[in-house]
């Protein structure tokens, strides 16, 4: 069975070649924000953007 450490360590390298995170940009991320990153390069469709959606982003994210 292979450590966390070891695990981790792989990962943010997928992650420097993948999407160019620094190390510390991996560290500081959030497991929710790797995740978006890998669907959207794995082309995993999300909810389509619909004027409905954009409204309720605008309103849970008023600075634009």
């Amino acid at each position: 069975m292979s450590r966390f450490s070891d695990q981790a360590a792989r990962l943010a390298g997928m992650a420097g070649l993948a999407f160019g995170w620094s190390p510390d940009i991996f560290w500081r991320s959030t497991p929710a924000e790797l995740a978006a990153l890998i669907g959207a390069a794995a082309g995993e469709a999300g909810e389509p953007l619909t004027p409905d959606l954009l409204a309720r982003l605008q309103e849970q994210f008023p600075d634009g």
